[in-house]
């Protein structure tokens, strides 16, 4: 599973019409956009999506193609596509099904305790389902789940005193964080797989390769602070416990932005 910087699939890349079909469950659309006839399928659409999910958590977005996952569930590429017609509405499918994981934050938390929750059913979401940060959802899909967490975070700060291009923003803002913040360490954890080797068994080996080479007096605050991690005056790297302290400061940031209105 590789994580790079960029999306490796986009979602609302699909038909419109038959991605709006699936997602709503609107019945008797076909990708011919007739009524399905002949035997009853051996499959649902929901037990395909679950499938796709169960072999991207497992093996990473780029191992999910139609032939693929016919092969999983023992059918025809062809009878495939009498479910799902492309892995673009595939995508979408699963975006949306993921999305619906989690319960609505409480509506006695506050805006900040309901962003808090959001942000943290985000964070662990993204745990249970790496290959998710490698879709680019800036055209999100358009089903009934990804639109109630949508619903659920613009209410958290709806009647605060913000303008609905504020209350845009401030959503864009803790969404933009969580996903670079779930990005960093999903890499953290990619790379600890891929190579065998913990970031404290990482430095071990090259902090004597540099000593004599680093100058503190050309970096005096970087050396201050490796100086402060050696010797026990810092914890070791946590990568929750850092997204704890950002959403926190980026909440902080709104609360003022907020009073100072």
């Amino acid at each position: 599973m590789q994580f790079g910087p960029m999306a490796t699939e986009f979602s609302g890349g699909g038909d419109p019409g038959r991605s709006i079909a699936l997602l709503w469950g609107v019945a008797g659309a076909s990708p011919g956009g007739a009524a399905r006839r002949g035997p009853k399928p051996r499959h649902s659409v929901d037990e395909i999506v679950a499938a796709a999910i169960q072999l991207a958590d497992a093996e990473g977005l780029g191992a999910i193609s139609m032939r693929r996952l016919a092969e999983t569930l023992g059918i025809s590429p062809m009878s495939l596509y009498t479910y799902v017609p492309s892995k673009a509405e595939l995508v979408d499918l699963m975006l949306d099904r993921v999305a619906g994981e989690d319960p609505a934050p409480d509506a006695d938390g506050g805006w900040r305790g309901r962003l808090t929750m959001i942000a943290r059913q985000r964070w662990a979401m993204a745990q249970r389902h790496p290959w998710f940060l490698q879709v680019g959802v800036h055209r999100p899909p358009l089903g009934p789940n990804v639109l109630a967490r949508v619903e659920a975070t613009l209410s958290a700060i709806d009647g605060i005193g913000l303008s609905e291009t504020e209350m845009d923003q401030v959503t864009s803002l803790v969404g933009d964080y969580v996903r670079g913040a779930v990005r960093g360490a999903l890499e953290a954890r990619e790379i600890e797989k891929q190579t065998g080797m913990t970031d404290e068994q990482w430095w071990a080996m090259n902090t004597p390769l540099l000593e004599g080479l680093v100058d503190p007096a050309r970096y005096p605050t970087t050396v201050k602070i490796g100086e402060a991690f050696k010797a026990g005056r810092m914890p070791p790297p946590d990568h929750e416990r850092n997204f704890e302290f950002g959403l926190q400061r980026v909440l902080d940031g709104i609360e003022a932005f907020i009073a100072n209105r």
